[in-house]
């Protein structure tokens, strides 16, 4: 552990044959009894040390997520699709001379593009290093991509340094990127290929075009302002408003008032939307006025208009663009960036009923596609963890060997909602939902 450069795999004059058979031995040592030997770097043992306590197996092999139409939507909709060609110009012509490949993930570590040169993706497809798969440190153990998304900071992992015995024979070098306005993991570009990668010009390089892609990415977002607002309310009891440039976190009431206008375009009266906002029928129509002068005050031009209550400009919010992906079945683009039910604390009338609508229609499709991956992200979250119809359709997705855990949650779940009150009717809410009609 004592290179000068702990981010660089080799250091200058090693021998990439010693170091590769050292490096086989202490991985061996390690997934045999935990212990860590030289000459394993801090940062590759720290991410080994992880894999350990996720459990992940050094055969672990990784899982394809996306396919087809859901990798097409999702990719297109990713920021990361606007500085594809930058990453193309600066890293495409490297790879495809150098039988090395260039790949990008999102800030989960899943693959969304891969390329290079023919016989190098061939190779890459025999290891499972395709879009569309899952490559987090969380699911294929230390590798470049997923433990740069996983630790935020660039990260070169050579040879048997991968936790993954498969992935033994390939080096890599990837640094995360991030948006430049407010700094949140978009994903990370790679550079995948032999031993000659572990050479310290690659982890600089790849740093590099990091950076020229957050500073593309800031020059994108100096142009003029988008013709179309966007609102984030999945998973958030405060909703985000992009407009004008802008970002606005919103308060819980404008927050609502803002997802009743994103899925009615169209408007709603005073009266729809007092009903849609309040629990308690008397408020007073000065009550919502109120509401509605403060969010004018917050917004500015992007404020609502009025005769009807509807969007200034064209909204997009990421629960419509929900809904589309599932009405077209479209499920795994839909659910694989899924961060949970739309506004979870409000209990407004209207968000409820609309919650409730957007939750029934992800989880009847969750259903009936039937992927394991899909089924044990949800109920792994707080909203589906005590679903008993996904655990039951996970159980019967799972090969035999993984279904005990699965049928004994069911069991467990049976046994809690044949002991309320209603005796089971109905499913169990997690957020606060009304009685149904």
């Amino acid at each position: 552990m004592g290179d000068r450069d702990p981010s660089v795999a080799l250091p200058d004059g090693a021998d990439p044959a010693a170091r590769t058979r050292e490096l086989r031995r202490a991985h061996a040592a390690f997934t045999r009894d935990g212990r860590v030997a030289t000459p394993v770097r801090a940062v590759i043992a720290r991410s080994w040390r992880r894999c350990a306590r996720a459990r992940l197996s050094p055969e672990c092999a990784p899982r394809v997520e996306l396919t087809g139409a859901d990798l097409r939507a999702y990719r297109e909709e990713h920021p990361l699709a606007r500085v594809m060609p930058l990453f193309r110009d600066l890293v495409g012509a490297f790879a495809a001379h150098g039988a090395h490949l260039l790949a990008v993930c999102d800030a989960r570590g899943s693959l969304l593009w891969v390329e290079g040169a023919p016989a190098t993706l061939r190779r890459a497809e025999g290891l499972g290093f395709v879009p569309g798969t899952r490559w987090a440190e969380s699911a294929m153990g230390t590798n470049a991509p997923g433990t740069a998304v996983a630790v935020g900071e660039p990260v070169q992992v050579f040879g048997a340094e991968h936790f993954s015995r498969r992935v033994h024979p390939w080096t890599c070098a990837a640094a995360p990127v991030r948006d430049p306005r407010t700094g949140g993991l978009l994903g990370a570009v790679d550079i995948t290929g032999g031993d000659g990668l572990a050479h310290p010009h690659s982890l600089a390089f790849v740093r590099a075009v990091a950076r020229a892609a957050e500073d593309r990415l800031a020059l994108l977002d100096e142009g003029p302002p988008a013709a179309r607002d966007a609102l984030t309310a999945l998973g958030r009891d405060e909703a985000l408003l992009v407009t004008g440039g802008r970002r606005v976190r919103l308060g819980r009431r404008h927050s609502e008032i803002m997802a009743l206008l994103a899925a009615h375009p169209e408007g709603l009266s005073g009266e729809e939307l007092a009903i849609a906002l309040y629990e308690d029928e008397s408020v007073s129509p000065v009550t919502l006025r109120a509401e509605m002068a403060r969010l004018r005050a917050l917004l500015g031009p992007a404020a609502p208009q009025s005769r009807p209550y509807r969007p200034a400009r064209p909204l997009d919010a990421d629960f419509t663009a929900l809904t589309r992906r599932l009405a077209v079945g479209a499920v795994s683009a839909a659910l694989h960036p899924y961060p949970g039910p739309l506004l979870p604390a409000s209990t407004a009338p209207g968000v409820v009923r609309l919650r409730r609508r957007i939750d029934d229609q992800a989880r009847a499709a969750l259903i009936a596609r039937a992927d394991a991956g899909l089924l044990a992200d949800w109920v792994c979250s707080a909203w589906g963890a005590d679903d008993p119809e996904v655990w039951r359709a996970l159980a019967a997705a799972l090969p035999p060997e993984g279904r005990p855990a699965a049928l004994a949650r069911v069991r467990a779940l049976d046994r809690e909602l044949s002991a309320r009150p209603d005796g089971g009717r109905g499913r169990p809410a997690t957020y606060p939902q009304p009685a149904r009609s």
